[in-house]
């Protein structure tokens, strides 16, 4: 499972790298998909002076690995400490409601997501992978997909839930859709939370997901020489 502890980078450097946008040791995703970025090793300065060369200043580039930590010429400018969970035994299930959402639902997809804050969203993340949504009375309450795809790892990201149908169990249920369509790839599904998010975390070890490690999500920003 080593590969996971730099998914951004296994995936931009694996399954995703259609989306890279590379120089040397550093790549990240196009800032409207994810602000996501990743380091060949995230402890090689080499690597974060070629994360300058591809950022440029004032970019502030969203790191994720454990035990991450800056360097020089480079300003925290935000994150937070959480934790990576992986759902090796967890079983899929499809749903009748679910339902698979393409492009005409973006304006739809960002509005709840603005409302509810699951995370870092850009306009083209849905582009990612598969996103499904549930509705109830023809507006979309509901939403869960795929982020980050690694060489037999696929991440779960964006679960939300609209706060009127909150308590209804549909994360839940988008999860396990979710992970249906993973395990239908033949990977396995993992994903983040804050470590404080501890309602979201309670409710992937019901389904199933288990803590592998602490992870740290940190945004940097590149220092403007005077």
């Amino acid at each position: 499972m080593q590969i996971l502890d730099n998914p951004a980078w296994a995936a931009l450097t694996g399954p995703q790298a259609g989306f890279a946008e590379r120089h040397g040791r550093s790549a990240r995703y196009p800032t409207d998909v994810s602000p996501f970025a990743a380091l060949a090793d995230p402890a090689d300065p080499a690597a974060w002076r070629d994360l300058a060369e591809l950022s440029g200043p004032g970019a502030e580039p969203l790191l994720a690995a454990p035990g991450l930590t800056g360097q020089p010429g480079w300003t925290h400018a935000g994150g937070a400490s959480g934790v990576q969970l992986v759902g090796t035994g967890v079983r899929g299930a499809t749903d009748p409601e679910a339902l698979v959402l393409t492009a005409a639902d973006v304006p739809e997809i960002l509005d709840l997501v603005a409302r509810t804050r699951p995370g870092p969203f850009g306009k083209r993340t849905p582009e990612l992978g598969a996103y499904l949504g549930i509705r109830r009375g023809g507006a979309l309450v509901a939403l869960a997909g795929e982020r980050m795809r690694l060489d037999g790892y696929t991440e779960i990201s964006a679960v939300c839930t609209d706060p009127a149908h909150r308590g209804a169990g549909l994360a839940a249920r988008l999860i396990r859709a979710v992970v249906a369509v993973i395990r239908a790839r033949g990977d396995v599904p993992f994903l983040h939370a804050a470590d404080d998010n501890t309602g979201a975390i309670r409710l992937y070890e019901h389904l199933g997901f288990t803590i592998r490690t602490p992870i740290v999500f940190g945004a940097y920003r590149l220092e403007t020489p005077s």
